[in-house]
């Protein structure tokens, strides 16, 4: 993909990605699978649910603060819903 972009395009994103926080990054990434796996649920895709959900299990511990506790919470709640789902 790099070898299709202009090296000003390449410079811009390198730029881009240099100017962006780690946990601001984190919570994105965390934000992405938290839905994906609320859809996958939703859907009955139990084993992609459960990859999204320990996929996030493992970004909460580096997100701090109230975000960190709202990511938790969310982790929780996704965590409650696949056993419920689970056992129907």
């Amino acid at each position: 993909m790099a070898d299709d972009l202009a090296p000003d395009e390449l410079r811009r994103i390198q730029e881009q990605f240099a100017a962006l926080g780690v946990e601001e990054f984190v919570v994105s990434a965390a934000s992405t699978l938290a839905t994906l796996a609320y859809a996958k649920l939703d859907a009955g895709n139990l084993p992609e649910a459960k990859q999204a959900i320990d996929a996030l299990q493992s970004l909460v511990p580096h997100v701090r603060g109230d975000l960190g506790h709202e990511l938790q919470t969310a982790l929780t709640g996704l965590q409650l819903a696949f056993v419920q789902a689970g056992s129907e």
